[in-house]
């Protein structure tokens, strides 16, 4: 999954891709770089980021999905149901809520109505408190029976089995000791919940302290490619990344040694 934040406070770019046409190209190299899926999001979900009105995040999303999804499987990231139905009709395929589902009551209701895929995520708070002190008791168990409860809610709701993904939110409301242990145990939270699990972690801060990088998200390409291999190889399904790119040429080189292990010496 390749990121696409049309937002001008994006943690990573910026506002980089803030301009219309400019996002446009850049998808088009997501996709030529080999993402399967566009993920595009009109509203920064940054840790202490504040929330924009459903019509400007609207203006900002729907005429790129538009634009994009004749050529692209196009996720779009939003917590609002107004936003995801605008985008839906615009030919959207994924919703990708960061509060699974639980921020607008009407968002799981506009997602089985549409038959769309949906991806719950879990988050301690909301953004714009949510690295504030995150605390859990056993954050892989909590964050677990969580997912498993949005799932649930969104089967409730009419969604199918099968359009379920879930994403345990790595830094949204986690301290750098939280992030590993979920990243650590993903075999166990795929097994918990049945369900494929996506991972999102590119270029976010638990890596640049980790690496002692400091706060230039772009320092963190190389822990991100860390991050991918370990997930997909710990069970993950998919990842949603910045740098396309990297990320494809590390997966290549693991399947490709993957089916040297198979075929044996």
């Amino acid at each position: 999954m390749g990121i696409l934040n049309v937002t001008p406070d994006s943690f990573s770019d910026g506002g980089r891709w803030f301009d219309p046409e400019v996002a446009l190209e850049h998808a088009l190299t997501l996709l030529k770089d080999g993402a399967d899926v566009i993920d595009i999001g009109g509203e920064s979900t940054r840790p202490g980021a504040l929330p924009v009105s459903e019509e400007e995040e609207t203006a900002r999303v729907v005429p790129l999905v538009a634009a994009i999804s004749g050529s692209a499987i196009v996720s779009v990231d939003t917590m609002k149901a107004s936003v995801a139905r605008a985008a839906i009709e615009a030919g959207a395929q994924i919703v990708n809520d960061v509060s699974g589902g639980r921020h607008d009551p009407e968002m799981l209701r506009v997602v089985a109505e549409s038959g769309v895929g949906f991806i719950a995520m879990h988050m301690q708070g909301e953004p714009r408190t949510m690295q504030l002190e995150p605390h859990y008791s056993n954050v892989v168990s909590e964050v677990t029976a969580h997912l498993v409860e949005s799932r649930d809610r969104a089967l409730d709701a009419g969604v199918s089995q099968e359009a379920i993904m879930l994403d345990p939110g790595i830094g949204f409301g986690k301290s750098l000791q939280h992030n590993l242990s979920l990243l650590a145990h993903i075999d166990e939270i795929c097994a918990a919940t049945s369900s494929p699990i996506l991972i999102g972690a590119s270029r976010k801060s638990f890596i640049g302290s980790i690496q002692k990088t400091g706060s230039d998200a772009m320092m963190r390409e190389d822990g991100t490619t860390a991050t991918t291999v370990w997930a997909l190889e710990h069970g993950a399904s998919m990842v949603r990344v910045h740098n396309v790119a990297d990320a494809h040429r590390a997966v290549e080189i693991v399947r490709s040694l993957s089916m040297a292990e198979s075929v044996g010496a």
